[in-house]
């Protein structure tokens, strides 16, 4: 269970909730991908919106190639902090975006040929810089509709029959994203429709981007097949292929360490916990899914079974059901699996709740320091 590496972690030295990152285990998924470059030649980029803890970032630097961004704040956040490639793309461009899009980034992709014909003249005249189209393949394969950037209607790329080869002036690649959570056989689905309906205007190009949601550091992840997929793209059309992997960096680094506050009864047990699914895990409600813990089963599995609750106001800040060897009590601390990706980056301060703070730790020699706490400044910061 990829929780066990937490088991022995004294967390008591931190106060909850508490993201906690393992450095040993973002190294080993960083040395999956390190195999992968090494197979293929391909370069690999951090997805910021997925983990953009920067404190990890001299780390994460010996692996990747650089980072790939969707806003202003991202892009200066790669160039500053991360201090190698910053790949750029958003669904559309303010002017004041687009100018601090293009002082921090290297590379810039457009989602229309309106927003390249739009912001041409700067193509023109920023040499040095490489522009790209994203374009969608049109191959729907994630699991659920909100995070299917390929489904019926969806804003983000270009589609074959709005492709205008026109816009191709001053362009040097092609972008698309299709996957989310998915092994490498959704992969080669997704590139037989882009080979059919982009390929052809990749020759003369100088790179193609896979986008991300590759899952390659799961354990029945097929890297072989990934492999021979990217080396086939750059064989076939002599581009350099690139991938932006964010879950597949942090997969499994990471807890959320909270404490039971109470415990109440309405017809059913109910832990109060000193985090919140709404302000700290918010895919837990908007995906939905129920986070792992270790040593906790389904309900009804173990003999005490409860309902995990959030701090919040909101009648649905719930985490989810669970059963224990034992009754919970105020004062027990439980460990929510896999948060290192998309939780932390998604916090919020919803009811004044405050910021969980992050820790860096060795489970391999049983050491975690503390990185970073926050308080009521930047609670009232992000007011007026």
């Amino acid at each position: 269970m990829a929780g066990n590496v937490f088991i022995d972690l004294d967390i008591s030295r931190v106060n909850t909730p508490c993201f906690i990152v393992d450095e040993d285990s973002l190294r080993k998924n960083l040395e999956v991908l390190a195999g992968v470059k090494r197979r293929t030649g391909c370069k690999i980029l951090l997805a910021l919106k997925a983990f953009s803890m920067f404190s990890l970032f001299p780390l994460m630097r010996d692996y990747l190639d650089g980072v790939c961004a969707s806003s202003p704040h991202e892009a200066r956040l790669g160039r500053e902090e991360f201090g190698k490639e910053v790949h750029s793309f958003a669904a559309a461009y303010s002017d004041d975006d687009f100018a601090q899009i293009l002082r921090w980034s290297d590379h810039v992709v457009f989602n229309s040929g309106n927003q390249y014909r739009r912001f041409k003249s700067d193509v023109i005249s920023s040499p040095g810089k490489k522009f790209g189209l994203r374009v969608n393949p049109e191959v729907s394969q994630a699991p659920v509709p909100m995070y299917d950037p390929c489904g019926k209607h969806s804003r983000l790329g270009i589609t074959a029959s709005e492709f205008d080869p026109s816009c191709l002036q001053g362009i040097s690649g092609l972008h698309f994203h299709a996957l989310c959570e998915e092994n490498s056989p959704a992969l080669e689905k997704t590139l037989a429709a882009f080979d059919q309906l982009f390929g052809r205007h990749l020759h003369g190009l100088e790179w193609v981007n896979f986008g991300g949601g590759h899952h390659i550091t799961r354990d029945d992840y097929d890297i072989d097949l990934l492999c021979s997929l990217i080396t086939r793209t750059r064989d076939r059309y002599g581009v350099e292929v690139y991938i932006e992997p964010g879950e597949a960096v942090a997969l499994n680094t990471g807890v959320l360490a909270s404490t039971v506050l109470d415990v109440i009864r309405n017809e059913i047990d109910i832990a109060i916990m000193d985090t919140s699914a709404a302000a700290h895990m918010p895919d837990v409600l908007e995906m939905p899914y129920r986070p792992a813990i270790p040593g906790a089963g389904m309900p009804g599995e173990l003999p005490y079974t409860y309902r995990l609750a959030g701090i919040s106001c909101l009648a649905g800040d719930v985490i989810g059901d669970y059963s224990f060897d034992k009754p919970l009590r105020p004062g027990d601390r439980l460990l929510f699996l896999d948060m290192a990706h998309y939780s932390m980056v998604k916090t919020n301060t919803f009811n004044g709740i405050g910021l969980p703070s992050i820790a860096i730790c060795s489970t391999s020699k049983n050491e975690i320091r503390l990185v970073r706490e926050f308080g009521y400044a930047d609670f009232k910061g992000r007011l007026s």
